[in-house]
């Protein structure tokens, strides 16, 4: 009786275990063609963006700031101002802003330096304007650097980044043509073929990719504090970062999205391979998580819910593989299942990553994209999650 009891017990219990499985991968499978669905209309959308090309002749006429925060970047800051200080853009149409946030290197000593052959770029150490512990300081960092700027457009990026010749010129010409308020443009990571590099280099190219195909849509979705620009005026008219100060994370984003409710139609896109910023990738596991766990740290403080709710789908598709994959190691023939599922993803994905990563000049990394799957999975479940419920440490200070 006992051994006929336990096959009771076994039997239910797997067959709770199969309808649990088959529950899960029907939601799954619903879920990931409503994802499925949206990546092919991103890839419409982006495939309808033109890229832009400013007419033969056209003259330099806005004055912008560029705003650099800078904090313990001695191995880039050089790299950085020379990119910015070598436009072939006019010297008295140009205002370069360093703000020192507290570096603990040679950063300051090595933009002092520097400034001898520079008199327009100008230096301004955090510290000296700003005491008592802070949970944004690159927000502050920038509002105080606009307060001190001499022009009407303040265009910011970071301190590891480089630009390309051409990329004050692109962007007035941009706002020549379209008269915006503000403008957000390309940003990549450039590849030290490690695995860690080319994992970034493709999370990043998705994410680039969305940002311009929600543009392609008439719709400013996402931008990148390390290649945006907007009108003095406006960011005052919103009252700046105000509202938004005490998040870690958002000067750009955030802050597009401020703009927009107040100047609806305002917003531009720099379409153009001509205004991309480039930057290093994270040369750690621990400080991609802590960057990505940092941009995941805003998901939930949109107005524009349906950044938030998109958002919300990707972490639960991913988060619902990742189940399955787990429930799989119970179930006969469950990991080929699981298989069809990211199988279908992936060649989703990639049906919008090859124009994308075409237009970056990338293409090349995509022969990484099927392996990486399960690793962007995974990481997306967890960044999500503590982005959300953790902290985390950035520029060497602790975030909650």
């Amino acid at each position: 009786m006992v051994r006929i009891h336990r096959s009771v017990v076994v039997w239910d219990y797997a067959r709770s275990l199969c309808t649990m499985y088959w529950t899960v991968i029907i939601i799954t499978a619903i879920l990931l063609l409503g994802y499925c669905l949206l990546i092919l209309i991103y890839r419409r959308w982006y495939l309808q963006l033109a890229v832009f090309r400013p007419a033969a002749g056209l003259q330099p006429v806005h004055a912008f700031t560029v705003i650099i925060p800078a904090r313990n970047e001695a191995a880039n800051i050089r790299q950085c101002l020379s990119s910015v200080l070598s436009q072939d853009y006019p010297a008295e149409l140009l205002e370069v802003i360093v703000i020192n946030d507290h570096s603990t290197d040679d950063t300051e000593s090595i933009i002092r330096s520097m400034q001898a052959d520079h008199p327009h770029l100008k230096l301004i150490n955090l510290a000296d304007v700003v005491s008592g512990e802070l949970n944004a300081y690159k927000k502050k960092a920038i509002a105080y650097a606009i307060s001190q700027s001499s022009h009407p457009w303040i265009v910011t990026t970071d301190a590891d980044c480089t630009a390309t010749p051409n990329w004050l010129k692109y962007l007035d010409a941009f706002i020549q043509v379209n008269d915006p308020v503000f403008v957000a443009a390309p940003v990549m990571f450039t590849n030290s073929e490690s695995f860690l590099s080319v994992f970034q280099v493709l999370d990043f190219i998705s994410l680039q990719g969305i940002t311009a195909a929600a543009v392609g849509a008439g719709y400013h979705a996402m931008c990148n504090g390390a290649n945006i620009a907007y009108r003095k005026d406006a960011f005052f008219a919103v009252n700046g970062f105000s509202g938004i100060d005490n998040i870690a994370s958002g000067d750009d984003m955030l802050l597009m999205h401020k703009i927009q409710q107040a100047y609806p139609g305002r917003l531009g896109y720099l379409f153009s391979r001509e205004a991309i910023i480039a930057t290093p990738p994270m040369t750690s596991w621990s400080a991609f998580f802590n960057q990505r766990i940092r941009w995941a740290s805003k998901a939930d403080k949109y107005n524009d819910r349906s950044v938030f709710w998109v958002l919300l789908l990707v972490y639960i598709v991913n988060f619902l593989l990742l189940a399955v994959l787990v429930i799989s190691i119970f179930v006969p023939q469950g990991f080929s299942n699981w298989l069809i599922l990211v199988i279908a993803k992936t060649l989703t994905e990639l049906a919008f990553m090859v124009p994308v990563a075409a237009f970056f000049r990338q293409t090349h990394v995509l022969t990484w994209f099927p392996l990486m799957q399960p690793f962007h999975i995974l990481y997306t479940v967890i960044a999500g999650w503590l982005g959300k419920f953790g902290s985390y440490r950035w520029k060497g200070r602790k975030v909650t």
